[in-house]
């Protein structure tokens, strides 16, 4: 059986889990959440890079994103940063809903699932 490997461990949830040759990604949010809709897309796409890298992949492996945006409204902002970071040719299946987010500062959540 494999091994579970916890990547950025906090007290309620990890960055990301590992399990054999696939990383589940926690939802992330920005870390500044006093930007716009852009910044705070872009600030959580290099987190995704950065936890990607940390469990020995990338982007080009990303199996399935999802995306939760507080209101509709950002929908294109968003995919403006996204579409410009998403590699093209490995483009993965994807879902982006509008949600309430847990804390009103948060316009975006993003996660996923990418292979090693």
């Amino acid at each position: 059986m494999a091994e579970i490997k916890r990547l950025r461990p906090g007290v309620r949830l990890s960055g990301a889990s590992v399990y054999g040759d696939t990383v589940y990604l926690a939802g992330q949010v920005a870390e500044d959440p006093s930007v716009d809709i852009a910044g705070q897309t872009k600030q959580i796409l290099a987190t995704i890079d950065s936890i990607l890298a940390e469990a020995g992949t990338d982007k080009t492996k990303l199996l399935t994103i999802q995306i939760w945006l507080t209101d509709m409204k950002y929908f294109a902002e968003m995919n403006a940063v996204y579409d410009a970071w998403v590699p093209k040719g490995n483009t993965p299946c994807r879902a982006c809903v509008e949600s309430k987010l847990a804390t009103p500062k948060y316009l975006v959540e993003i996660g996923g699932i990418a292979a090693i």
